[in-house]
């Protein structure tokens, strides 16, 4: 018996000694394994740290670069670098909101429910617009001497807006939806007429107007075009309501830096201002050069939305030659398909616009010592003579070709104009002016295209642009008559304040009046 219980004693103490070293084993193992994953995970985190750093650097050296350029030949004395940075982050709010719609008013739907719900937002949101957008300069204009604040509350509505609108895309309440839409849309233009109006006040000597112009479009359009696949992913990924929220972000930090602005941004009011009935009277008689440069907008304008519509729906209808349709036909193999499918296309036709935006934008800085009106006038006939020509030789190709041309005459001709104004229009009604030249340019992208989602039903897009070509004929032929009309004119008035009152008809019977040089 003793002799058992010895022998239980024995082999207790064995696997007691057992599971000690086993236990002592672990221990090790896992004392090395810890020291293994801490040797990791710092190899990790300095791995991360060192890309982190690596960004940073890559970043503040991007920022360095951008502020160099956008603060060149004096602009960060007067304001304008300020002025450029403000706008350029402010086309990229507007980008995330026009992503964050696209995918819920277009892509979102079948192509004719989406036909549909494009001429409602027409007409819901961009004609109300145009009523209003009349008495956003007048405005405006009572508020000169705080114009950084106004530019920071038309950023700040936006943001607000934006949220309203996340909240109307989960249960698809259209009327928010729309209403939000047209606040935005009217807040977008309320900024841009005011960045408009206090040009002339942050211009540096050694600058033109329409180089200015050019150069706050410039970085809106690089911003803007970085911003979009950006939103587009971000709306595909997350979703319409989380690029708005995002957009609504962009917005209120956007309009902490409009506060920053420098002061001389605010005029004073002049203490014998005007009636309002001598305003509207001003407003409405603009001047000739004015005049004629916002109707060759108009017409730019008005062949801009038609186009946009107009491609947009021949496209995803497959309509235009050398594309494929998006599902194969029965019995077809796919790699037997040849041509753009049109998604791809879409994406083409957004960069090559894009594309045709940055070179108006630096075309418009290199003719910025030749006459804005002659721009205009030139970049009309351009764009006459590329639609003609788009028309008869009508494919994929020259669609793509179409779409820069129009971005390009669109860019350039509104950077013209708006030199013109800003040199034309006293600082008392500017902002009213350029309200009333946004409205009638508005109303001409809503016409346009209304009418290009019409012709867009005849599924013939050598039609459509046949019949914008006549149009755009016959309005640059027009305004050309017109144009050497009233210079006849004023040549006439000019050799009648000439000649001598009394002894016109001594010399008409001699000689004849030799023309003032």
């Amino acid at each position: 018996m003793a002799d058992g219980w010895e022998k239980a004693g024995e082999v207790s103490r064995r696997v007691g000694r057992g599971l000690a070293d086993a236990g002592r084993a672990t221990a090790r193992g896992a004392r090395s394994t810890a020291r293994g994953t801490a040797s990791a995970a710092r190899s990790t985190a300095r791995g991360t740290a060192a890309a982190a750093k690596g960004t940073a650097r890559g970043a503040r050296r991007v920022g360095q670069a951008t502020r160099r350029l956008t603060h060149a030949n004096g602009a960060d004395r007067t304001g304008l670098g300020r002025l450029i940075e403000l706008t350029a982050t402010h086309s990229v709010g507007d980008a995330l909101v026009t992503g964050a719609l696209a995918t819920t008013i277009f892509f979102g739907l079948p192509v004719g429910e989406a036909r549909g719900s494009v001429a409602l937002y027409l007409v819901i949101t961009m004609i109300p617009f145009a009523l209003v957008a009349p008495f956003v300069g007048p405005i405006l204009d009572r508020f000169r001497s705080g114009r950084r604040y106004v530019m920071a509350g038309t950023l700040f509505g936006r943001g607000l807006l934006c949220f309203a609108m996340a909240a109307a895309v989960g249960p698809n309440d259209l009327v928010t939806l729309f209403a939000s839409a047209l606040g935005v849309l009217v807040l977008s233009k309320a900024y841009n007429v005011s960045r408009a109006a206090v040009m002339p006040s942050v211009l540096p000597a050694d600058i033109t107007l329409v180089s200015a112009n050019a150069r706050v479009a410039l970085f809106s359009l690089i911003a803007a075009g970085a911003a979009v696949p950006i939103a587009a992913g971000l709306a595909t990924w997350l979703g319409a309501a989380w690029t708005l929220r995002l957009a609504m972000v962009v917005f209120l930090m956007t309009g902490v830096l409009a506060v920053r602005l420098p002061r001389h941004v605010d005029s004073p009011d002049d203490a014998g201002e005007e009636s309002g009935q001598v305003r509207w009277r001003t407003v409405l008689k603009m001047g000739p050069a004015v005049t004629e440069s916002m109707l060759a907008n108009i017409g730019i304008r008005l062949f801009s939305g038609f186009l946009l519509f107009f491609l947009l729906f021949l496209v995803q209808e497959s309509n235009v030659p050398g594309m494929r349709a998006a599902v194969p036909p029965a019995g077809v193999p796919v790699d037997q398909l040849t041509g753009f499918v049109p998604l791809t296309l879409i994406a083409l036709l957004a960069g090559g616009a894009g594309l045709g935006g940055l070179v108006g934008a630096l075309a418009a800085n290199w003719a910025r010592h030749h006459s804005p009106l002659l721009i205009i006038l030139l970049t009309s006939a351009f764009t006459l003579v590329i639609t003609a020509v788009t028309a008869v030789f009508f494919n994929v190709w020259w669609a793509l070709g179409i779409a820069f041309t129009i971005a390009f005459a669109q860019e350039l001709g509104k950077l013209a104009m708006d030199a013109i104004i800003q040199r034309e229009i006293g600082e008392e009604v500017r902002s009213s002016t350029f309200g009333v030249v946004e409205a009638f340019l508005q109303v001409a992208w809503v016409f346009g295209g209304l009418v290009g989602l019409l012709l867009s039903l005849t599924e013939s897009g050598r039609a459509g642009l046949i019949a914008l070509s006549v149009v755009l004929a016959v309005g640059l032929v027009w305004l050309l008559a017109r144009r050497r009309s009233r210079i006849k004119a004023r040549d006439s008035r000019a050799e009648a304040e000439q000649a001598p009152s009394g002894v016109v008809d001594v010399i008409d019977t001699t000689k004849p009046l030799t023309r003032p040089q």
